[in-house]
């Protein structure tokens, strides 16, 4: 396996972000992939603009660059068998960790050390499978951000298909810890156009970002649903930030029930957002997952209307730029901890 650390001193060809942008960006893990997916033939992803392949090989996922080191085609042309993955050129076959283990014009011959793929750490969490570009061993990435009742028994947990967004993964978090929105944007899935105020809350600085804890009587079901919480009941919303581009959200429903939804918006480039959803909650446990789906993807695209109309495109981390208001706490608070990284005042290129 090469050193992945060493392999991304250089940019990606067509790099769409600054460069030094890029490089804490990369240090930072993010999904590229459903596990569901990637079964025995390859699969392409793209992330911060690096083009990438996923292939099983036994019980490992192999995340690699997409790129043959004997004659450069790109690997997702070829094919696997669940142990290796086979380049389309000239048949190289490559296994667990991305090295090469045979060369079909030379079955007998030893193989070259440096036949082995720019490979990057892969983890399969929440039903997806994530890799960190720049691991680096004298700065440790931040760790996999935490899913709230993913391994609790008494929760039903799906992972969402992904979503693309023609949009910067900033815009897109930041637009799922808006509390503003929802009788704007909302009102044909769940919100209530004449109940916009927004109520006094604040954020809580985190070792990797931010909590908040937001009250509101805006209920959390679907409209035709026929559900009703009681007269003034409230809302509990639990926003949790882990910069750079993944949130958490636990809604507190009635009579003590929980809705867990992680948003990881996966950084394709700095223009094109794919975003990964897992879901748990410990009520309806046996509704379809085909059902939550549906549900959850008309939510997001209604957000996506917004988000891919938003200008400037990248995400403004100079405070001068556009105008704040008391509801923007979560706002305010995540592009501060954009900031406090090290990450341009204008973030992208």
């Amino acid at each position: 396996m090469a050193d992945a650390a060493d392999s991304t001193s250089t940019l990606p060809p067509g790099c769409s972000f600054d460069p030094a942008d890029w490089t804490i960006l990369a240090r930072h893990w993010y999904p590229v992939a459903l596990s569901r997916e990637v079964r025995d033939q390859p699969v392409t992803a793209r992330l911060l603009d690096e083009r990438l392949v996923l292939y099983r090989a036994g019980a490992q996922v192999v995340v690699a660059r997409d790129l043959c080191p004997h004659r450069g085609l790109p690997l997702s042309m070829g094919a696997g068998d669940g142990q290796t993955l086979a380049c389309a050129y000239h048949g190289l076959r490559f296994g667990a960790g991305g090295d090469c283990v045979a060369i079909p014009a030379h079955p007998t011959a030893r193989i070259p050390a440096r036949m082995t793929l720019t490979a990057y750490p892969a983890v399969e969490r929440y039903g997806l499978v994530w890799t960190c570009l720049r691991p680096d061993a004298d700065q440790p990435a931040a760790p996999i951000p935490p899913m709230p009742h993913w391994d609790d028994p008494a929760f039903q947990q799906v992972t969402c298909p992904g979503f693309d967004v023609a949009a910067f993964a900033g815009r897109q978090v930041e637009g799922f810890l808006d509390v503003a929105h929802f009788a704007f944007v909302h009102t044909a899935s769940f919100a209530d156009p004449d109940n916009a105020e927004v109520p006094d809350y604040t954020t809580t600085a985190t070792e990797g970002g931010f909590t908040a804890d937001y009250w509101s009587t805006v209920a959390n079901y679907p409209h035709g649903s026929g559900l009703r919480a009681e007269p003034g009941f409230r809302w509990l919303r639990r926003f949790d930030a882990h910069l750079p581009f993944t949130a958490t959200l636990i809604v507190h429903f009635p009579a003590d029930g929980r809705l867990s939804i992680m948003n990881a918006a996966s950084p394709v480039s700095a223009r094109q957002t794919r975003m990964f959803a897992p879901i748990a909650k410990n009520f309806a446990t046996d509704q379809p997952a085909q059902e939550i789906y549906d549900f959850n993807l008309r939510i997001f695209e209604e957000d996506r209307a917004i988000v891919e109309a938003q200008r400037p495109e990248n995400l403004p981390l100079d405070p001068r730029i556009e105008v704040n208001i008391a509801a923007d706490r979560s706002s305010v608070a995540y592009r501060r901890g954009l900031r406090a990284m090290g990450l341009s005042h204008f973030f992208t290129a």
